[in-house]
C-alpha cells in the first residue's frame, strides 16, 4: 500500500487544546473539535488584518420535511432576524405575539378552504402588524457592519447552509458574541414580510433559463433521492403553506454543535482564537441528530428523456449518475471531465467541437455531491442542426474517451494543471476556508483531501479507458431544452401584505452593548506604490514588476494602451485569432503546446486597453512568451475557417437576443446611452460577410509594434529581464485616435421591451455630474448607508417592510475616467401586480435622503473599519496604479477617503445628496410580459417607448 505523504498528527497546545494537523500541508492548517462536538478549523493568513469565517451547517434541502420543502432555505433568511435579545424591543410581548402568528400558520396550512384561508391570513398579517411594533429589522446586519466586515451572506443547498462574513481580526470577539447568539436559538420575527421576499427569489428562479433545464434533469436522474425530488427553495404550494413549528423543529435537529463548523483563516493566532471560540461556542450542548434511512437510488438502465421550454436558445443536456464524492467512480468521471473540457483549452470537445465551431458550444463538467453525484454535457446546436445532431456530437467526443483515442501526454497534464488550480486557490484565506468547509459539509477529513492529488496521479491511462467504458452506455437522462413557451410558469396570487414597521432608529440592549464594547483600532496601511513596484526599461519598453510571495506562479501582462475605441475591430481580431493556427501549428496543437507546458494566455479587449496574459509556473513563462509571439507573428490566415467564424459569432449575436439577462443588459444600456454607443456600435453582419480574413490576422501581426508596457508578476525579475528583451522589437506603428461616444442625458423617458417572465425587472439610470475624486468618501458612505447591503434603507424599506422584492438597490457608480459623467441606477425586480407600489416606493426613498443618525454613523464606521483592515496584495498593487491614472492619482487614494470619511457628517452626505442626486432625471428599463404591465405606474415616470430586440443590440 503506498505510504501517503499527508498524515494525520496530534497535538495539544498550551492550553491543553487537542489539535490535528497534516504533515507537510503547506497551510498549516489546525484541526480542533470541542467537547460538544463542533469542529474548528484555523488556518493563518497574513494577506489583511481580517479573517473569512464561515459557519457550514451539515443540512440543506435534502433534510427538509416531504410536506415543508423549502424549509432549510427558508430557514437560512430567518437566521438573519435577529434573537430575543438581538432585534426587539420587548421580547416578552413580541414572543405572545410571534407564538399567536405560529399557530395561525399551523390553521392556514390545515385549512382547505380557500376563502377560509384568506381570512386566517389576514388575521396573520393583522397580528404581524402589531408584532413589528416591537422587532428592529436588519439589527443582525446592522450589529455585523458595525464591525466593518464585508461578504456577509448565506447559502443553502442540497446538504449545506454555510453562514459567510469576513471580519477585521481586531472584532472577531465581538463576531464570536453575535454569531454565538444567533446560532442559540431561532425568532421568527417579521415571517411573512421575508416568506413573501422568498417567494420572489423562487419567481426570479422561474424566471432563470438555468434552474428551469437543471430541476428536470435532477427529478430524472434522482427519481427517489432528495438530491432530485427537493429543490433548495422549495415547491410554490409549500412555500405558499409554511409552518414556523416545523422550522423550529428543524432547527432544533440540525442546528447543533456537533454539526456545523467554524471555520477561519486568516491573521489570527490559533492559541487565542481556539480559547474564544471555546468560551462562546463551547457552552452550546451537544445534541443527538436525528436518525436518516439512507435512500438508494436503482441503476438507470436506459436512456430518460425529458423536454423543457423557454424563449432562450436550444441545448441539450446529458447527465450520467455518479458515486459520491471522493469514490473512485466520481474522481474517474472528473478526470474524463477533463479529458473533454479542461477549462476551454485542450480537450477534446473543446478542440474537436468548440474550437472547429462543430456546434455553437459544448462543454463537460461534474458535480460531486455528499451521497451521488453526477457527470453532464451541455451541447447547443447552430440554427442549421437539430438538439439530436448536437447530443450525436458529445456522445461522439465520450466515444474518443472510450477508445483510448486522446493523446499520452493529457493525463499528467490535467494532474498538472489540477495541482496548479489548486496553488492559486489555497494562497488566499478565502480559497482554503472554501475548501475547508466544503471538505467538513462531504463528511471528509483534510488529510483525504490533500492526499487527492497523489491518488488523480494514480490513475493511469487504462484506468480511464476501463472506466469510460463500464461508465458510459445507455443509462443517461437527456434534456432537450426547446424553444417556445414555458408552461411550467407559476403566476402567484399578491397575498396583500400590509407594510410592517421598521423602527430605524430602534436598538436593542445587546446591540448597544456591541457598539459600546471598544476594541483597540487596526491602522490603515496606505501603499507606496513606487516602493512596491520595481521598473526597468529593456530597449523602449517599460517593465514593472511586483514581487509574489506567495507561490511559483507567475503572470506576465503586455499591456496596450489602446482598445475598441481606438479600432472598433480589435475584439474581433483577437477572437479570430483563437481559431487560427501556423505554418508550425494548428490551432489545436497551439492550445495543446499552451496546455503541456501548463501556460494559459488571455486576451481582454476594453475600450482603452488591450491586455495580453500568460500565467503558469514561472519556470515555463519564458516558453509561454516564446508560444505566444510565435502565434502572433506567424498566425495564418484561412478563409473557410474565418466563414465558419462568421457564422459561430452571427447565431451567438441571435443567442443572445433570446437570453433574458444579455436583453436587460441591453436594454439598461440604451437607457443609459441611447442608440449609438460602444455596446450598438459593433461590425455588422454585413461587414464581417464580406471581409477578408487577413484584415484581421494582420493586426495581430503588427501588434507587438505597437507602444506597450510589460508587468510582471513572479519571484525573480532578474531573470525575467534576462530573456524578456529578447521577445521585444521597437515601435513602428502609432496608435489610432479614440472615437468619441456621446453620454446624452437622461430626460424621464421609460424603455420597454417585452419578455415572456414572472416578474418585471425595472432599472432606472441617471446621468450626475462629471467625476469628482474629492466626492469618493461620501459616495462609499452613501451605498452603504442609503442604497446597498442588507441594512441599507433601500433594501430595509423593499425588502423588510413591503416584501416588493428579492432583490433591490439604489447604487452612485463614480466614473473611473476624468471628464466622464457619474451614474447612479436603481434597480426592482418585482410580482406585475406589484410595480405601482414599487415605483411609488422608490420615487418615495429618493425624493430626500432620510436622517437616521445611528444608522448613518454606523455605515460612516464600518467604512472606515474596512479600509482600515483592508491591504492591497499581489497583482493589484500594479493594476491599481492603472485604475487611479486614468484619475491623474499617482498615490494610493485610500488615504484621502479614509480622511474624508473619518471627518463625514450627515450634513455633508445630505449636501452631496442634494446637489449631486436629487436634481438627476432618470430614464427607465422595464423588461416584462407585456399584458401584465401596469400603465398607470408607467405613465408616472415619463414617456413611454417599446423598444424590439434591433433597437436595444443595434443589430
Amino acid at each position: 500500500m503506498t505510504d501517503r505523504r499527508y498524515k494525520e498528527t496530534a497535538h495539544t497546545d498550551k492550553n491543553n487544546y487537542e489539535y490535528i494537523t497534516i504533515s507537510n500541508d503547506e497551510n498549516g492548517v489546525r484541526i480542533y473539535t470541542l467537547k460538544n462536538g463542533l469542529k474548528v478549523f484555523l488556518a493563518q493568513n497574513f494577506d489583511a488584518p481580517r479573517i473569512q469565517t464561515y459557519i457550514p451547517v451539515r443540512t440543506g434541502s435534502n433534510n427538509d420535511p416531504a410536506d415543508n420543502t423549502g424549509l432549510a432555505h427558508y430557514l437560512e433568511h430567518m437566521m438573519f432576524k435577529g434573537t430575543s435579545k438581538i432585534g426587539t424591543q420587548n421580547w416578552e410581548k413580541e414572543n405572545e405575539l410571534l407564538n399567536q402568528i405560529s399557530d395561525l400558520y399551523e390553521n392556514h396550512k390545515a385549512e382547505n378552504d380557500p376563502e377560509k384561508k384568506k381570512d386566517i391570513y389576514r388575521k396573520i398579517d393583522e397580528i404581524s402588524q402589531e408584532a413589528s411594533q416591537f422587532a428592529i429589522a436588519n439589527e443582525y446586519d446592522k450589529a455585523i457592519s458595525s464591525l466593518g466586515a464585508t461578504g456577509t451572506n448565506a447559502h443553502t443547498w442540497f446538504d449545506e447552509t454555510v453562514y459567510k462574513n469576513n471580519v477585521p481580526n481586531n472584532e472577531l470577539e465581538k463576531w464570536l458574541k453575535i454569531e454565538k447568539e444567533r446560532f442559540s436559538e431561532l425568532t421568527l420575527r417579521l415571517f411573512h414580510t421575508e416568506l413573501e421576499s422568498v417567494y420572489e427569489e423562487f419567481n426570479r428562479a422561474q424566471d432563470n433559463d438555468s434552474r428551469l433545464v437543471n430541476y428536470e434533469l435532477m427529478d430524472a436522474l434522482f427519481p427517489t433521492h432528495p438530491n432530485g425530488q427537493q429543490t433548495t427553495l422549495g415547491k410554490a404550494e409549500h412555500l405558499k403553506n409554511p409552518s414556523m413549528k416545523a422550522i423550529h423543529k428543524y432547527f432544533d435537529e440540525y442546528y447543533v454543535p456537533n454539526n456545523y463548523a467554524m471555520v477561519l483563516v486568516g491573521d489570527l493566532d490559533f492559541e487565542e482564537t481556539i480559547q474564544l471560540v471555546d468560551q462562546y461556542f463551547g457552552t452550546i450542548p451537544y445534541r443527538e441528530l436525528p436518525k436518516k434511512t439512507p435512500v438508494i437510488e436503482q441503476p438507470i438502465t436506459e436512456i430518460v428523456k425529458r423536454t423543457v421550454k423557454s424563449p432562450t436558445t436550444p441545448r441539450v443536456q446529458l447527465a450520467w449518475r455518479t458515486e459520491s464524492y471522493g469514490t473512485r467512480e466520481a474522481m474517474l468521471a472528473d478526470i474524463v471531465v477533463n479529458i473533454l473540457s479542461n477549462r476551454g483549452e485542450a480537450g477534446l470537445m473543446d478542440l474537436n467541437i468548440n474550437q472547429t465551431q462543430k456546434l455553437l458550444w459544448g462543454q463537460a463538467f461534474s458535480v460531486g455531491l455528499k451521497q451521488y453525484g453526477y457527470f453532464s454535457i451541455v451541447a447547443v446546436p447552430k440554427e442549421t442542426q437539430s438538439l439530436d445532431e448536437a447530443k450525436d456530437l458529445a456522445l461522439e467526443q465520450i466515444e474518443l474517451v472510450k477508445k483510448g483515442e486522446f493523446p499520452d501526454w493529457m493525463l499528467p497534464a490535467i494532474i498538472n494543471d489540477f495541482k496548479i488550480q489548486r496553488m492559486k486557490t489555497l494562497e488566499t484565506a478565502d480559497g482554503l476556508a472554501t475548501n475547508l468547509y466544503d471538505t467538513y459539509i462531504k463528511g471528509r477529513t483534510w488529510e483525504q483531501e490533500l492526499n487527492e492529488m497523489d491518488e488523480y496521479a494514480e490513475f493511469t491511462k487504462e484506468d480511464v479507458v476501463a472506466f469510460a467504458n463500464e461508465f458510459f452506455k445507455e443509462n443517461y437522462v437527456i434534456i432537450y431544452k426547446e424553444k417556445g413557451v414555458n408552461d411550467k410558469l407559476i403566476r402567484v396570487e399578491n397575498p396583500g401584505i400590509t407594510p410592517v414597521k421598521i423602527n430605524r432608529e430602534a436598538q436593542s440592549e445587546f446591540l448597544q452593548q456591541i457598539l459600546a464594547e471598544k476594541t483597540e483600532d487596526i491602522q490603515p496601511e496606505f501603499v507606496d506604490y513606487e516602493k512596491e513596484i520595481q521598473t526597468d526599461l529593456i530597449k523602449d519598453k517599460k517593465l514593472n514588476f511586483v514581487k509574489n510571495k506567495y507561490n511559483d506562479i507567475a503572470q506576465v501582462h503586455f499591456i496596450f494602451p489602446f482598445g475598441s475605441d481606438n479600432d472598433r475591430d480589435l475584439g474581433i481580431s483577437t477572437q479570430v485569432l483563437q481559431y487560427l493556427g501556423t505554418e508550425k501549428f494548428s490551432p489545436e496543437d497551439l492550445k495543446k503546446e499552451f496546455f503541456k507546458i501548463g501556460v494559459t494566455n488571455d486576451f481582454k479587449t476594453t475600450n482603452e486597453q488591450l491586455t495580453i496574459s500568460l500565467s503558469g509556473l514561472e519556470e515555463n513563462i519564458e516558453k509561454g512568451v516564446k508560444l505566444l509571439q510565435h502565434w502572433l507573428y506567424e498566425v495564418k490566415p484561412d478563409q473557410e475557417v474565418y466563414k465558419q467564424f462568421v457564422e459561430t459569432v452571427l447565431e451567438n449575436r441571435a443567442a443572445m437576443k433570446k437570453d433574458k439577462g444579455r436583453i436587460m443588459t441591453a436594454l439598461t444600456n440604451y437607457t443609459k446611452l441611447g442608440d449609438f454607443s460602444r455596446f450598438t456600435d459593433i461590425i455588422s453582419k454585413e461587414e464581417l460577410e464580406s471581409s477578408d480574413v487577413e484584415v484581421f490576422t494582420d493586426r495581430m501581426k503588427k501588434l507587438f509594434k505597437f507602444p506597450y508596457q510589460i508587468f510582471f508578476y513572479g519571484r525573480s525579475f532578474e531573470n525575467f529581464k534576462s530573456f524578456i528583451g529578447n521577445y521585444i522589437e521597437n515601435e513602428s506603428f502609432q496608435i489610432p485616435e479614440p472615437k468619441k461616444y456621446p453620454e446624452p442625458e437622461t430626460i424621464g423617458n421609460v424603455y420597454f421591451t417585452d419578455y415572456d417572465m414572472v416578474q418585471m425587472e425595472m432599472s432606472k439610470v441617471g446621468k450626475g455630474h462629471d467625476v469628482n475624486p474629492e466626492n469618493f468618501g461620501k459616495i462609499n458612505v452613501f451605498n452603504e448607508y442609503f442604497g446597498r447591503g442588507l441594512s441599507s434603507i433601500v433594501f430595509q424599506e423593499i425588502r423588510e417592510s413591503k416584501s416588493l422584492a428579492y432583490s433591490a438597490y439604489v447604487s452612485y457608480a463614480a466614473n473611473s475616467e476624468l471628464n466622464h459623467p457619474d451614474y447612479i441606477t436603481t434597480y426592482i425586480g418585482t410580482q406585475p401586480d406589484k410595480l405601482q407600489i414599487a415605483v411609488d416606493t422608490m420615487a418615495e426613498l429618493m425624493a430626500e435622503l432620510p436622517e437616521v443618525p445611528t444608522q448613518f454613523e454606523n455605515a460612516r464606521n464600518a467604512a472606515l473599519k474596512q479600509i482600515a483592515s483592508q491591504r492591497v496584495t499581489r497583482t493589484n498593487i500594479f493594476f491599481n496604479t492603472l485604475r487611479l491614472k486614468k484619475l491623474n492619482i499617482h498615490h494610493d487614494f485610500r488615504k484621502d477617503i479614509y480622511k474624508q470619511i473619518e471627518s463625514l457628517k450627515f450634513e455633508d452626505l445630505n449636501k452631496f445628496y442634494q446637489t449631486e442626486i436629487k436634481s438627476i432625471h432618470f430614464n427607465t428599463a422595464i423588461i416584462g410580459k407585456k399584458e401584465n404591465l401596469n400603465m398607470d405606474a408607467v405613465n408616472q415616470m415619463g414617456i413611454f417607448k417599446e423598444l424590439d430586440l434591433k433597437d436595444i443590440f443595434g443589430h
